[in-house]
Parts: structure tokens; sequence; C-alpha cells
């Protein structure tokens, strides 16, 4: 009898889901076009993002997300104005994070999600729709080398550079030391320059709590002494129970000498993105807030770090916003939560950031961030899908982001080509952006820039 009310419960939550894709289609259809156009723009983007209207979900959360097809022969994103944009490389494993070697060499992080093992109504609609966006698919678990040896601003070579590792996402060299972050670990390895391939056994540093948020990012200090690693939240609002949440959301601080750890900053639900602001010094991360509040809120986020700091996560969101759905409440950490510093949308992913300090793009794409917006697929229209500029004036943001590549979504929304991830410059000031879903890395240039580099007839 047991096995018979597990089948009509299975059941029961396939039906659910199917109810709820055809609406989805539509509201997906109705306003991807609208969104692709309007670009990133509205109350849920700059420093005061409007909050006031939470919106609680209900069994189901509201879905909405397009359709992956492969980039068809001859198309690409669109780049912003006075930009353009070519393949650096292309049929890559949903290359998701990149890191720029000393020599020029470009490694590529391929790595991809795995499905939720609950067999909840919910689990397994997150898990149907994840594949549908291709964030759940095989992981290639390595690392991949990239070379232009003739500067063309297109790979030629190819190598594996570290393969059977799990989930690599952030990389760091330092001297002649090479860090990756797997979803379970920091593990370092001795790395000579020029080299394609690393055959050394890895040395685990930092042990890492898995699950539900698999992405880990490390970003080495200016003197080289630490590491800081982001590792994100293990639920939407802690509903598994705080214990579960224990050295989560949160950056970590790493001595490399003492091989000792500390908890950075907390109250960030998934922070990703990691840079040093040039002017002032101070570290910056992406987030991603919580779901199922509504359309729009919470925004995600960039913010500075500050050491010790408390960002809300998860009893509260943008500053001291209470999240009443989190039992029991904690009034004392939401007297403490700190209002981030630039919101950034509802659920667009804002998942890869970096600073200019390479950047040979041209005005207006000149002091500020690069971010990488992964794009929605839990509201009611898609939003994000780009990749945006943000300017700075003494080390804080300024005015509403503009667009620096797009067209990743095609014709009503329904189809998606890519999405994009990680944001980096390679060693001629070229932006180069990760698409895991479209298995590409697309490289950013200024128009002189692109016309001086043809041959002249």
């Amino acid at each position: 009898m047991p096995h018979a009310c597990l089948t009509l419960s299975l059941a029961t939550a396939m039906l659910a889901i199917l109810a709820v894709v055809p609406a989805a289609t539509q509201e997906r259809a109705a306003a991807g076009k609208a969104d692709q156009e309007a670009g990133p723009t509205g109350p849920g983007y700059g420093p005061s993002p409007d909050v006031s209207n939470p919106q609680k979900g209900g069994i189901l959360p509201t879905i909405a997300w397009a359709r992956v097809e492969p980039w068809p022969q001859g198309k690409q994103p669109v780049a912003g104005k006075g930009l353009t944009v070519q393949a650096f490389a292309k049929d890559l494993a949903h290359p998701r994070w990149l890191y720029v070697l000393p020599n020029g060499d470009v490694l590529a992080a391929e790595a991809a999600s795995t499905p939720s093992e609950s067999w909840s109504p919910r689990a397994m609609f997150q898990n149907y729709v994840m594949r549908q966006v291709r964030s759940i698919s095989e992981s290639a678990n390595r690392i991949t080398l990239l070379r232009d040896t003739n500067k063309d601003g297109v790979a030629d070579e190819r190598h594996v550079f570290l393969e059977n590792l799990n989930q690599p996402f952030g990389m760091a060299l330092i001297g002649d030391r090479f860090y990756v972050a797997n979803t379970d670990a920091v593990v370092m390895y001795p790395y000579k320059e020029g080299e394609t391939k690393i055959v050394a056994e890895g040395k685990k540093l930092m042990s890492l709590k898995v699950g539900h948020h698999w992405t880990r990012n490390i970003l080495p200090s200016k003197d080289g002494k630490k590491l800081y690693v982001t590792v994100g939240s293990g639920s939407n609002i802690a509903e598994k129970g705080q214990a579960e949440e224990a050295d989560r959301a949160a950056i970590h601080e790493l001595d490399l000498e003492t091989g000792r750890s500390r908890l950075f900053a907390g109250g960030l639900r998934n922070p990703n993105g990691m840079g040093w602001e040039p002017q002032t010094g101070v570290l910056w991360t992406s987030v991603n807030e919580r779901d199922e509040l509504g359309d729009v809120l919470p925004p995600d986020y960039i913010t500075s770090v500050q050491d010790g700091g408390f960002y809300g996560w998860p009893w509260s969101y943008w500053g001291k916003n209470v999240d009443d759905r989190v039992q029991p409440q904690n009034k004392e950490m939401v007297a403490k939560s700190i209002t981030p510093d630039y919101a950034l949308g509802g659920h667009t992913s804002a998942i890869g950031m970096t600073f200019d300090e390479n950047s040979k793009l041209p005005d207006p794409y000149k002091g500020g961030a690069f971010v990488g917006l992964h794009g929605s697929w839990n509201r009611s229209n898609l939003e994000g899908y780009r990749v945006i500029f943000i300017a700075f004036k003494d080390g804080k943001p300024q005015g509403m982001p503009v667009d620096v590549l797009h067209g990743f979504l095609q014709g009503d929304g329904d189809i998606s080509h890519g999405r994009p991830v990680g944001v980096t410059f390679d060693q001629s000031g070229a932006l180069l952006v990760a698409d895991d879903a479209g298995n590409a890395i697309w490289r950013v240039t200024g128009e002189a820039a692109v016309s001086r580099a043809k041959p002249q007839n």
C-alpha cells in the first residue's frame, strides 16, 4: 500500500506540473520580447529599488522559462552601442567561469548543476525546468585551456587543463600555485607557466558544504596571502533549519600560510562574482536573493562587503525588510542587516562580475563594473539574459545599467540560444563572456579595435 500512495503522489505532482507549464509559456511569450527591448531599467534597479510589495508564492513557485536551443549558424548575441562581439570559442561543455593566466591563456571551468534528489512536487518541477534551461546537464567537471596563438581574438588551441574535478567554478593563480574551488573543497595544484595540462595531485586546503547552491568562487587578496571563498545557502530561506546553514550564505577568508579560515561576511544568500573595486580597494560581490516573494522581490544585487558584515539572509532582505516566512524570527540579526549598494532586478541571477581595470572598451563602458545576468526562470516574465555595465564614481555605482551584450533571447522570448555567466578581461582588454547554455565564450571589443585588427586591402 505505501507504494500505491507514493505512485499516487507522484502522479498528482506531475499533473500539477503539466497544468502549470502552458501558463508559464503564455506569460513568457507575452513578456519576453518587451523585456529585451526595454533593457535593464525600472524600479528594481539602482541604489534605491522599490521593495514595498512582497507577494508570497503558492504550492508551486511561479515559473517561466525560455527553451534553450543551440545558436544557429551565423547567429550570435547583440553587442551594445560602440561595441562588437565575436566567438572566442564554441562547442564547449557548459562553460561557467573564466580565468586568464599571465601568459594570456584562457581557462574555462566546465560544470553544471545536478538534479535535486527530493521527490517533492516543488523539487520535481524545478528539476524539470532546470533541464529545459540547461542548468541541469551532464557535468564535464573539468577546466579547459584555450590559447589564441595568432592573436586574432579566436582560440585556435584547446587542451584539457584539469579533469576529474567536482563541479569546478572559481580559479586563481598565485605565484606557482593554482587554486580551484570545487563545490566541496578548495584545492591547490603546482603550476608551471605555459603548461597545457596539470597532472600532479591536488592538495585540499578547505572543505566546503555541498548541496543546493553549488558554485564556489575564490579571489586572492592583493598581497596573495589569503583567498576569499564564496559559499551559497543550502536552501531558499533556511527551511531545512539553521544548523544546515552553518558556514553557508557567506564569504570566508582562508589564510594560505596557516590553513585556517574564518567567516568574513554573512547573510549573503548566494554570492558568486567577486572583485576589488579599483579606487577604494574594497571587496565587492554579486548575490542571488531568495525566491517566492513575487516577480520583482527581492532584487539580486552587487554590494561592497564589510569585514564582519551581515546582509540579511534569511531573516530579512534589502537591509531590514523582514521576511516573515522565516521562523523563528531574529530581531537582533535583522537590526544588524546592511543594505546592499545596488539592485539588479528580481531573479535576474546576477552571477559574473568584474571591474574594468584592464578594459580597452570605449566610453561609456569605463570606470565601473560588468555583470553577467544569467536570466530568470522563476518569475512570470523573463528578466536578465544579458551582460550589463554599471558606472562607478568615488567607489560607488552611479545611474542605471547600460547594455553590453544581449540578444540571448529570441522572438517573443520562447527560445534562448544562451545564458551569460562569468565575465573577465583578456590581456588585450577585451571582455570575455562565458555562455553556459550556448556552450560558447564571447569576446566583446570596441568597434575601432576590431577595424584596426582587420587586414588592409
